[in-house]
């Protein structure tokens, strides 16, 4: 059975083929792309290149191409749905569950693009060409727009005028357009109801830059209906997990590190009709961890800009509590106040861009202060309201995902709060004085480590072991001689390990043939140094280690083989496979 189209597209969207690349390549910029040396040949002078932008990566040397699902494919040697699972975990997304659903749920995904596609362009066309949004075009012209801006975002006006609904029912049945969530049923009329009538609209894409809803903001305000609206979620959009321009605005993390989040969809086309391009909105609801972590995969740094007003600022502060989750030691999240009244539309419009940007500098204040500072502003000066206070920030703080971010944070926390406390000042001067050496090695270490997985780090162990105790290998050679490394800079180095030591030479590290930054590697990333120098004259204990490593890795093989067989068996429901299947747990158990 295939993975839906818009699986496969959605990890695409979310990794740069240069991120998946360098986990195993080492890479350097060089104008549009990346070159490194070949993972499919041996070269001094790197002939492999890499590019984001048009999603590729191609070896001179050799003639390999492909996509990233071809890279970890040929490099990994995985099949092509261990492949995906691999590579949708790296992009944070729930493996696929394959069911006699799919082959439907295909063909709604087509016909559920092919009515948006259908809405927008002809009510774009509308909006550029009929007499009848004159209404439209005047209040767009007096918020700045252009023709230019229109077209470009695709944006369009629905009047009275049109039954759009009449004009879809003659390529589409009513189940699929009602699901679309653009009509509904008026029960009372039993009339279906266009639910963006009178509306500007504006396309929401997903990350692939398909049309997945609509947001509609209305010409006349009135007190019965919302300024904004947008569409019900369905089983092809989730209001949580995108956000607008999006699609556009991915594809600049090549040539810009940071991103603007802001709440309207006229913000986002504000600033872009001022050159700031790098700008994104969520969709009319508090901003989500999921939001933030989909952004974090391409910008280091989130500079989330809400209306200068006070709604503006109790939604900053919603999304600060949301999105904190997040921070990593290598990303930063931002907030950025506007002087009141103003929105990053009217105030980028009012002083340019480069002012805007200069201000953005110049005011910009980290997430976890942000926070720190908005609770302190509503302390009382009694003991239950500083209880209260220490309380809640340690609280929020404890949210943080990361560990490691997360003591510098507490540690934020903690000498601010010493301030309002001196006993708690003399507990911050002990931890610090104990931590901050560790916390700053740590810090190195894991901006260092970003990149590798889990199963490196346990093969950087196993390698470890053989580099430092070669001896092993000669009285476990058929135990070890079988391992499988999923690496392939891990793969060359144990090659070359066993080559040398079946040849029954003398081992030494110096003859081995191969780059010594890959020993350099292992040295440097093997969790197991610090155990290693406590226990490397026990060599009982070392040999309990061995095994201990190479029980992860087996179950790590046999994991992977797992998986693809009872892909294989939602497909076949053979016995053979179910059999093997079976074999299979027996063994990951036994492990």
């Amino acid at each position: 059975m295939k993975y839906p189209k818009d699986y496969l597209d959605e990890i695409k969207a979310r990794l740069k083929v240069s991120n998946v690349v360098s986990r195993s390549v080492s890479l350097k910029k060089r104008g549009k792309e990346f070159v490194g040396l070949s993972p499919f040949k041996n070269e001094k002078t790197p002939s492999f290149t890499v590019n984001d932008e048009k999603e590729f990566y191609h070896c001179f040397a050799t003639g390999e191409h492909g996509n990233i699902f071809d890279f970890v494919m040929k490099t990994q040697n995985l099949r092509f749905g261990e492949a995906v699972k691999f590579l949708a975990s790296i992009a944070g997304m729930k493996p696929y569950t394959f069911s006699k659903q799919d082959e439907q749920r295909e063909k709604d995904w087509n016909i559920y693009k092919e009515i948006y596609k259908n809405y927008i362009e002809y009510f774009n066309n509308e909006l550029i060409k009929n007499n009848n949004s004159k209404n439209a075009k005047t209040y767009l012209k007096n918020r700045g727009l252009k023709l230019k801006d229109v077209q470009n975002f695709k944006l369009g006006f629905v009047t009275n005028e049109i039954d759009f609904y009449d004009h879809l029912l003659k390529k589409f049945n009513k189940n699929d357009i009602l699901n679309s969530g653009i009509f509904y049923l008026d029960e009372k009329k039993q009339k279906y109801i266009n639910r963006f009538r009178e509306r500007i609209i504006f396309p929401i894409n997903n990350i692939s830059g398909d049309t997945i809803a609509i947001g509609g903001r209305a010409i006349k305000e009135n007190n019965f209906s919302a300024k904004y609206i947008n569409s019900p979620e369905t089983q092809f959009f989730k209001k949580g997990s995108n956000l607008y321009n999006l699609d556009k605005t991915r594809r600049l993390s090549n040539k810009l590190d940071y991103v603007y989040l802001v709440e309207g969809y006229m913000d986002v086309i504000g600033l872009n009709r001022n050159n700031i391009e790098n700008v994104v909105a969520n969709l009319g609801t508090a901003l989500t961890s999921r939001q933030v972590s989909i952004l974090n995969q391409f910008f280091n740094k989130i500079i989330i800009c809400f209306d200068g007003d006070e709604s503006g600022y109790k939604a900053a502060i919603r999304a600060a509590e949301n999105s904190i989750i997040e921070l990593k030691p290598e990303k930063q999240i931002m907030f950025l106040f506007l002087p009141d009244s103003h929105d990053p539309d009217s105030y980028v419009s009012k002083i340019g861009k480069e002012k805007f940007l200069e201000f953005s500098i110049q005011n910009e204040i980290e997430i976890h202060k942000f926070i720190f500072n908005h609770y302190y502003n509503k302390l009382d000066d009694n003991p239950s309201s500083k209880a209260i206070f220490e309380k809640k920030i340690k609280l929020i703080a404890s949210t943080i995902k990361d560990e490691y971010i997360k003591k510098y944070v507490l540690d934020y926390y903690l000498e601010e709060l010493s301030k309002l406390s001196p006993n708690l000042n003399e507990r911050v001067k002990y931890n610090k004085k104990i931590n901050a050496r560790s916390l700053k090695s740590t810090q190195k270490f894991f901006n260092e480590t970003k990149s590798l997985t889990l199963i490196e780090m346990k093969e950087f162990s196993f390698l470890y072991i053989l580099l430092k105790k070669p001896e092993f290998i000669g009285d476990n050679f058929k135990l070890i001689e079988n391992v499988k490394l999923f690496s392939t800079e891990n793969k060359i180095l144990f090659d070359a390990i066993l080559k040398q030591t079946e040849n029954f030479t003398k081992f030494d590290i110096s003859n081995l043939d191969v780059d010594k930054n890959l020993i350099d590697r292992v040295y440097k990333y093997a969790s197991i140094r610090n155990i290693w120098e406590k226990n490397s004259h026990d060599a009982e204990k070392i040999l309990s280690i061995l095994s201990e490593v190479l029980r992860d890795l087996k179950n790590h093989e046999l994991e992977i083989r797992i998986q693809d067989l009872e892909e294989k068996f939602s497909q076949d429901l053979s016995e053979d496979t179910f059999n093997q299947l079976k074999e299979l747990k027996k063994l990951q158990n036994l492990n």
